[in-house]
């Protein structure tokens, strides 16, 4: 998914969160700002750590971090 975004915005100046490409589920055309499911998010790090580590370590490291007018958008899903 986010491989179709990037092409297709591709003049788009648009910030992506590091390692979580597999978690895109869209994009919010008003403003260019990417969509990342927090379910996807959290599996992804479960990889690496238990799913209460992953939990917080989204919730701090990640959901609490503000990257300016194209923080991405965070959907609890």
């Amino acid at each position: 998914m986010i491989d179709e975004i990037l092409s297709r915005y591709e003049d788009e100046d648009i910030l992506k969160a590091d390692g979580l490409d597999e978690a895109v589920i869209g994009i919010d055309e008003r403003s260019m700002r990417l969509i990342y499911s927090v379910t996807k998010c959290i599996a992804i790090f479960m990889k690496e750590m238990s799913e209460d580590d992953a939990k917080e370590y989204f919730e701090f490291n990640v959901a609490g971090a503000w990257m300016g007018d194209k923080t991405p958008i965070w959907c609890y899903d």
